[in-house]
């Protein structure tokens, strides 16, 4: 048994895998990473573009589909829903055996849309019209006009993977968006479901940073600490929220916890250990969304063992750094502002590499 599916058969957390591109649908290799325990694939404009632009494997769909007249964007979004309908055909089965609690594939609304509700919400319901499969997550970042975006879909019956939480102020308004939305839906609610992607190690890097100016030995001892101290924070979050009279009286609906997804996790300081977002955040009705590489390392050599509420774990971690200087309100509006930009950009890029691409294979 890998550690992959002992994580979850033990510890009842749900590795995904943070990464897509076509040849390892083509191949067999997205496969044989559900084989040894993978349960879902999240995607963003990041991974696309670093699929479509290092390799040929895109080319010749793309002449075909600029050849018939479609623009540069309109085929990105056709070569993208292509390999995301094959990542769902292998997942599928994952989703019908685990009675939809797994089996996920992860597209995200175009980021240019992150501060518009009505432009994210007419995305999102048009890209769950164009797939229109069970196991499909439509992505929207947890932006301030994303929130109500977020409520209006679930109220619509729309699966929805909510991305770039930073906060855990931000998380709680992620929590009653859901909560709200799945009381204004009527009926049975138990083919909505959500997970809330929760940012880990871009807070450790900019935390960090601002740790290392304040430059006290205090400050310095709590470098590394921030991001597990505050997926920690955000499972009790989670752990309070679906509970109580409120959520058991949607649970007798059929609804489902809107689990922690733990995002960004691979380790940005090569001083950490490789797996270190992985071992130290692992918990019941979590998931762990994982680039291949740590994937790899986890697999290798990583620990199965539950750490999410770790009696080790410090309260007051979070406390300690802020009386040091660090205000983690405006690190996280500073990381969700840099991440939209960075997909926005992303997409951008992406555009303009396939504008380029169709131009020399039209020569």
């Amino acid at each position: 048994m890998t550690r992959l599916l002992e994580l979850f058969s033990s510890e009842n957390q749900s590795p995904w895998l943070d990464n897509l591109r076509r040849s390892w649908i083509v191949s067999g290799e997205l496969e044989n990473w559900i084989n040894d325990g993978v349960r879902g694939i999240t995607s963003n404009p990041t991974i696309f573009q670093k699929a479509m632009t290092d390799t040929t494997d895109y080319d010749s769909q793309l002449t075909e589909l600029i050849s018939s007249g479609k623009s540069v964007e309109e085929s990105y979004w056709e070569l993208v829903v292509d390999d995301i309908n094959g990542a769902l055909d292998l997942l599928r089965p994952l989703y019908d055996e685990s009675d939809g609690l797994d089996g996920f594939v992860s597209l995200e609304v175009d980021p240019s849309l992150a501060h518009d509700t009505p432009e994210t919400i007419s995305a999102a319901r048009h890209l769950h019209f164009l797939i229109n499969r069970p196991n499909l997550y439509v992505k929207i970042p947890a932006t301030t006009a994303g929130i109500p975006a977020i409520k209006q879909l679930i109220s619509d019956g729309k699966s929805i993977n909510v991305t770039l939480i930073f906060s855990l102020d931000r998380y709680e308004e992620v929590i009653e968006a859901y909560l709200s939305g799945l009381e204004s839906c009527e009926g049975d609610l138990s083919n909505i479901s959500s997970v809330a992607s929760f940012f880990i190690s871009r807070t450790d890097t900019e935390v960090d940073k601002r740790l290392q100016t304040i430059g006290s030995d205090n400050a310095l001892a709590l470098q590394g600490k921030a991001a597990i101290a505050q997926g920690r924070a955000a499972y009790k979050i989670f752990k309070s929220s679906f509970s109580g009279p409120r959520w058991n009286s949607l649970e007798k609906r059929g609804a489902r916890p809107q689990r922690p997804l733990w995002a960004s996790t691979s380790t940005k300081n090569p001083e950490f250990p490789d797996t270190l977002y992985v071992d130290e955040l692992i918990g019941p009705e979590t998931v762990n969304t994982i680039p291949d590489s740590t994937l790899e390392a986890f697999i290798d050599h990583g620990k199965v063992a539950r750490t999410i509420d770790s009696d080790l774990h410090d309260p007051s971690l979070l406390e300690k750094i802020e009386k040091e200087g660090v205000d983690l309100l405006e690190v996280a509006q500073l990381l969700e502002e840099q991440g939209v930009a960075s997909f926005i950009e992303s997409f951008n890029d992406l555009l303009e590499t396939l504008s380029q691409k169709v131009a020399h294979l039209r020569n």
